[in-house]
Formats: structure tokens, C-alpha cells, sequence
């Protein structure tokens, strides 16, 4: 072999070996403590090492005719690999290294200057922006998001011009699908807006962290692992990441306090002129991570993304998660779905704010966060048959084929023998646990359109001062950052509060107890309690159960709709916002 033909032949076998590593693990389940992880480890070090050597040997391999758009799909595919993994653990970093590869892809034009008469090459550009842009996405990108989406529907509108013959027509859907989400998601529509992810300097309360330290339950649980499962026709997504599996996914993150996170021009400039990394050797910073990462903050929940699931895949996930997770534990179940409720068989519940009302009890006690069934059973008057359990359901596929798609209660009662926190966003109809409401309540009927704004009940979860404004058609794109500000000023006051009364009550229930010191699910019981006041105090009167949110086991009636602490608050935002006239307050 002559000697100018060992580097090219050395690297194409690189090459070979890295991608059938590949192939073996990008089909892995993302689910599950131990899956994929040493198959990972191999792929990686294959990539790592095909890497190094084009780097080393970078002059030879472009003299036997290696093209740029070559060291693109390699970058590209450790960005992969990276990604893969943050969907595996919701490990921070392994999103951080990703980004920096597809950014380095994009600003080394690795795939321009290719030739617009290689098809195959201009596929492999078309993918690579889409993974780039959700990449992008979760990591509130901004600026690079509205950068990669122009690329894309300029190199779209030049594979349609220089291809005619090729069909591009599903690729125009992901164009129009990402400029639909963007358009519809407040970090975009509102830059000022807060971030959805956790942070330590607005949602960690002073006036409380010292209740929160010394409160004591007889069992404490962790909060390890989340499954995110969103199932609706027509709903707003990009990929297989939908609007509203996007807000709650980062909800349960926390978010660095350094400048990760925090948006920033997405091109380099020099003088005011961008820097043309064009020429670029294909070095790509593998240390950049340690600088963008926060090593101080704890892990976030490993969560597994769902879109549009099979029932038998749902519940083998969450058997499988069920198994492994570790003792003292707790999983999060977010359901969002619609369903049917049952005809008969109801049970009447008493909310914390005194009223009766009658609603079917799906999932009941059951799927409540008790390890067990019969604890529960106190909150629940009346006794039930295990025909209750299968009357509601949700719609886990077409509505035409039968029962092989629905989700009934039973159906996840054996979960229940492990600590469960169940959020159940069922539109339109009853749900349970922190339960949505059977209806959203907005002041203009457009805004109720849960196909282009996402669920009224996950926003309040998760953005609870945009929901408000969102529900009375207050704009926050059109105000004064002081307003603003004041606003979350109010309700970070009132959520310290409630945060300290829910450590002092006597009559806290232990199902809340054991989680009350995980900071991401005591949020979670923060926020539900602000959207229940709201929408009490915007239907006061009898029968209007349909538009209240409900949970169970019942919180202290300290902290019901109609306690002075908790209506004061609805009371001053709504002063303060000027929408006063859509509220009925009772008199202290």
C-alpha cells in the first residue's frame, strides 16, 4: 500500500467502524437507568477517536478528496450522540455539547459551497438544521433559532428551484411547524419573559427557604424520574417536542445561573463585522461545556419524552421506571391527552374551599402520591367498584378504534405501589390528581383554541403569570418592563407565604409532606394552588366546578380559594393589571 493511501484508508475504516456503532444505539429506548449506556460509551469513543484523526491528518485527507460537508456529518453526529444522551439522563451538559457542535457546523459553513446537484448532500444539510434548531429550542436559543430557521427556508426554497423532480413538501411542513411554535411560544413572543426552568434567584423564596430547611416529614421522598406525554390532534410542535411537553419538560430543570441559558447575538462580531469562520480546521472546543455549566446546582429528573405513544408503550415505560426506581423516590407522570368521561358512578368530593361538588373520581385515590390505595380512601366519599376505574379514559390513538388505544384508571393503579405525583391535563373533560379543569376559561374565544396556544392548566404549571395574562387578554408584549416586574414581584411575595403556611400546617397531608422539600414539585403545588384561587375568583358561583382545577389528597383550607392570604394575591394582580372588573372577590 502505498504510503499516501494509508491516511484516506485509515480514515474511511474510522469511518465505517464509527457508524455501525452508531446504528446500534441511536434506536436505543430513551427510557430507563442502564439503557444504552455502555453502547454510548463505545459510539462516543469511536467518534472521538475518527475525530482526532481528521484533525491530525486534516491536509492529507484534503488532498485524497475529502469535502467539507464531511467533517459537518461527523461534527453533526457526535452532536447526535449528545443529544441523545441529555434525552436519556436530562443531563445539562451532554445539551450544552451538542449545541457546540452544531453551532461550530453552522458558523464553519461546513455544508455550504457543496454544489446545489448533490441531493443526497443537501438532505443531510436540510436534517442537520432541523436537529440544530431543537437543540436550539430547549435551550432558549433565541436568537440562533430565528437565525437556522431563515437558513432553512432559504435552502428549502433552493433544493425546490435546483430539484424539481424531488418532492420537498415534508420539509416545507418542519418549516412551517417550527415558525408555528415560535410564533406561539412566550420566550419568543415575549423576551422579557421569565425563564420556565428553575432558578435559584427568582423561584427560591428567602422569606420560606428557612421553613422549607427545617420542615421534617416522617418520609422524605426524591424527586428522580418524570415521564412527559402529550397526545392531542392538531397540537403545536416541532419534531416530536410538543408546546406543551416543551414547557413542562423545562419546568422540571433548573437553570443555570451563569450565562448558559441567557439569550446572546448568534453570530460572533469583531468590530462590528462577523468573524468568517469559513475556513475553520474543524478544531472544535471540547472544554467549552465545563465553562457553560453550573457544577453547583443538583442533577435534574431524568425525564422520558413521549410523543404520541401506543397504550402498551406508555405503560411499558412506565414499568419499567416503576422498577428502577430507588428507594424514598418519587416519579412525575404528566398526561395530556383528551378522553372521555364515564356516565355514571360519580363521587363527591369535598374541595378545601367548602363548596360540594360532584365529579367522577378518574384514577380516584388511587393514582394519588400514595404508595398504597387504602390511605387515600378517606379523601373520597362513597365506595367504589372496580368498574369504576374503567368508565373514564383517555384517547391514546385514533377515536375509531375501539378500546385498544384508551388509558383507564386501572390501567395505572399497579404503578401506585410506588410513590406517584400523576398530572392529568385532560381538555375538555374531568381528570384527576392535580387535575385540570373540564374547561379553560379565557376572555376571548380565540385564546381557548388549545391547537395554537397549548393547555391553559400545564401553563399556570409552568408560567403562571403568562397564563393569567393570556386568560384575561392582558398584553405583555405591549407593557413596561416595571409592570412587569412588579407583577412577578407579587406573586414570588404571595408563593413565599403559601411555601411557609404549608410548612406550618398541622393538617398537611403526608402525600404532600413527602414531597413538599423537592423544590421543583413543591412549584408545581405552589402554582396549582395560584391557578384554583384564579379561576374560583372568575366563577364564583354554583356550577361553574367545570371550570376549577381539583387534587387530592385536599391541601390545608388555610390555603383554599377563599382564604384571606391566597385571595389577597389574585386580588392585588389583578388591581395592579388593571383587570379587577373580570374577578369576584368575597369580603374578608
Amino acid at each position: 500500500m502505498a504510503e499516501e493511501d494509508v491516511v484516506p484508508k485509515t480514515f474511511r475504516a474510522l469511518v465505517e467502524s464509527a457508524d455501525r456503532k452508531f446504528a446500534r444505539v441511536r434506536d436505543l429506548p430513551s427510557c430507563g437507568r442502564a439503557q444504552g449506556q455502555h453502547y454510548f460509551q463505545k459510539v462516543f469513543k469511536a467518534y472521538m477517536r475518527l475525530w482526532k484523526y481528521q484533525q491530525e491528518h486534516r491536509a492529507e485527507l484534503v488532498k485524497a478528496g475529502l469535502n467539507r460537508w464531511e467533517i459537518g456529518e461527523i461534527a453533526g453526529r457526535i452532536g447526535q450522540l449528545y443529544f441523545g444522551q441529555y434525552m436519556r439522563t436530562s443531563e445539562a451538559r451532554f445539551l450544552v455539547e451538542a449545541y457546540i457542535f452544531y453551532e461550530a457546523i453552522l458558523k464553519r459553513r461546513y455544508f455550504e459551497g457543496c454544489g446545489v446537484k448533490d441531493l443526497r448532500v443537501r438532505f443531510k444539510e436540510l436534517r442537520f438544521y432541523a436537529r440544530f434548531l431543537l437543540v436550539s429550542l430547549i435551550l432558549n436559543r433565541t436568537e440562533m433559532v430565528k437565525v437556522v430557521v431563515e437558513k432553512l427556508r432559504a435552502l428549502i426554497d433552493d433544493c425546490k428551484a435546483n430539484f424539481r423532480e424531488t418532492n420537498f413538501k415534508e420539509w416545507k411542513l418542519v418549516e412551517q411547524e417550527i415558525l408555528r411554535f415560535i410564533n406561539i411560544d412566550t420566550t419568543f413572543t415575549i423576551p422579557s419573559s421569565r425563564p420556565f426552568r428553575y432558578c435559584a434567584m427568582l423561584n427560591c423564596h428567602p422569606n420560606s427557604v428557612p421553613y422549607v430547611a427545617r420542615f421534617h416529614a416522617k418520609k422524605v421522598l426524591k424527586f428522580r424520574d418524570a415521564i412527559l406525554m402529550s397526545y392531542h390532534r392538531n397540537e403545536v410542535k416541532f419534531a416530536e417536542l410538543t408546546l406543551d411537553v416543551y414547557r413542562m419538560l423545562q419546568c422540571l430543570e433548573w437553570e443555570p445561573s451563569g450565562s448558559f441559558y441567557q439569550k446572546h447575538p448568534a453570530e460572533p462580531k469583531e468590530n462590528g463585522v462577523a468573524v468568517d469562520s469559513s475556513g475553520a480546521s474543524g478544531l472544535i472546543d471540547m472544554n467549552l461545556a465545563a465553562d457553560m455549566t453550573d457544577t453547583a446546582l443538583p442533577p435534574n429528573p431524568r425525564k422520558a419524552i413521549l410523543y404520541r405513544p401506543s397504550l402498551t408503550h406508555l405503560i411499558a415505560v412506565m414499568a419499567t421506571i416503576c422498577e428502577e426506581l430507588p428507594p424514598e423516590s418519587i416519579m412525575l407522570v404528566y398526561l395530556s391527552a383528551s378522553g372521555k368521561p364515564g356516565q355514571i358512578n360519580t363521587s363527591h368530593v369535598e374541595t378545601s374551599g367548602g363548596s360540594r361538588r360532584t365529579r367522577k373520581s378518574m384514577l380516584t385515590s388511587h393514582s394519588s402520591l400514595e404508595q398504597n390505595c387504602s390511605s387515600t380512601e378517606s379523601h373520597i366519599n362513597g365506595v367504589k367498584g372496580p368498574s369504576d376505574y374503567y368508565n373514564d379514559y383517555l384517547w391514546l390513538g385514533p377515536k375509531g378504534n375501539g378500546g385498544s388505544s384508551n388509558l383507564y384508571p386501572g390501567d395505572i393503579i399497579p404503578f401506585t405501589r410506588r410513590p406517584l405525583f400523576l398530572i392529568i391535563d385532560k381538555r375538555g373533560e374531568k381528570a384527576a390528581l392535580l387535575l385540570s379543569p373540564l374547561r379553560p376559561t379565557f376572555k376571548g374565544p380565540s385564546s381557548a383554541d388549545i391547537t395554537q396556544n397549548g393547555s391553559q392548566f400545564t401553563l399556570f404549571l409552568t408560567a403562571p403569570l403568562l397564563a393569567f395574562c393570556q386568560m384575561v387578554g392582558f398584553s405583555l408584549s405591549d407593557s413596561d418592563m416595571e409592570v412587569l416586574n412588579s407583577a412577578e414581584s407579587i406573586l414570588s411575595t404571595a408563593f413565599s407565604k403559601w411555601e411557609v403556611i404549608l410548612c406550618k400546617s398541622p393538617s398537611l397531608d403526608l402525600v404532600w409532606a413527602q414531597v413538599l422539600s423537592d423544590p421543583f414539585l413543591r412549584r408545581l403545588i405552589v402554582r396549582f394552588i395560584f391557578c384554583r384561587a384564579v379561576l374560583s375568583a372568575i366563577w364564583p358561583l354554583e356550577g361553574s366546578d367545570q371550570y376549577l382545577p381539583l387534587c387530592l389528597p385536599q391541601l390545608p383550607n388555610s390555603l383554599s380559594p377563599k382564604s384571606d392570604v391566597v385571595q389577597s394575591c389574585v386580588s392585588q394582580l389583578a388591581d395592579h393589571l388593571k383587570v379587577s372588573n373580570y374577578f369576584h372577590f368575597e369580603d374578608s
